[in-house]
C-alpha cells in the first residue's frame, strides 16, 4: 500500500524531553488528519520515540529524531526516524512479567496499531505504525 503523501514532519533533538514535545506538537496534527483514536496514537508515538532516544545513536549528544505523519487514505502512518543502532533492533520479545519495568512498548504498538513495522537504510532506522482515520 503506497502512501499518498507527507502530512507533516517534526524534527526534534534525541533526548527524553522530546517525547513530551512530540506529543504536544503531533496531537493537533493527528486531529487535523482525522485520526479517531488520538490518545492511542500518542501513546504509541511515546513508546516508539522513547525507544529511539534510549536505544539508538539518536540518544547520543547531538542526536536527532524526526516524526512524520503520512496519508494512507483511511489510515495515517506515523514514522519515527532515528539514527539507528548497530546493536539494538526493534523486537517484541517475550511478554514482560508484571514486575518488569520495561519491555511493553512494542507489545502496545502491536496491540493498538492497525499495522506496524520497521526498516533501515543509510540514513538510519524508521519504526512506523498506522492508525485509523
Amino acid at each position: 500500500m503506497a502512501g499518498l503523501g507527507v502530512l507533516a514532519t517534526v524534527d526534534l533533538p534525541g533526548e527524553a524531553a522530546s517525547v513530551r514535545r512530540a506529543r504536544d506538537e503531533v496531537r493537533d496534527l493527528l486531529v487535523q488528519a482525522g485520526v479517531r483514536e488520538v490518545e492511542d496514537a500518542l501513546l504509541l508515538l511515546s513508546e516508539v520515540l522513547t525507544n529511539a532516544v534510549r536505544h539508538t545513536a539518536s540518544g547520543q549528544p547531538g542526536g536527532q529524531v524526526r516524526v512524520a505523519l503520512r496519508d494512507f487514505g483511511a489510515r495515517v502512518q506515523v514514522d519515527v526516524m532515528d539514527e539507528g543502532s548497530d546493536t539494538n533492533k526493534p523486537d517484541i520479545g517475550d511478554l514482560p512479567q508484571d514486575e518488569d519495568v520495561d519491555g511493553r512498548g512494542l507489545w502496545l504498538v502491536q496491540a493498538l496499531a492497525l499495522d506496524w513495522g520497521w526498516h533501515e537504510d543509510v540514513a538510519g532506522r524508521t519504526v512506523w505504525f498506522q492508525v485509523a482515520r
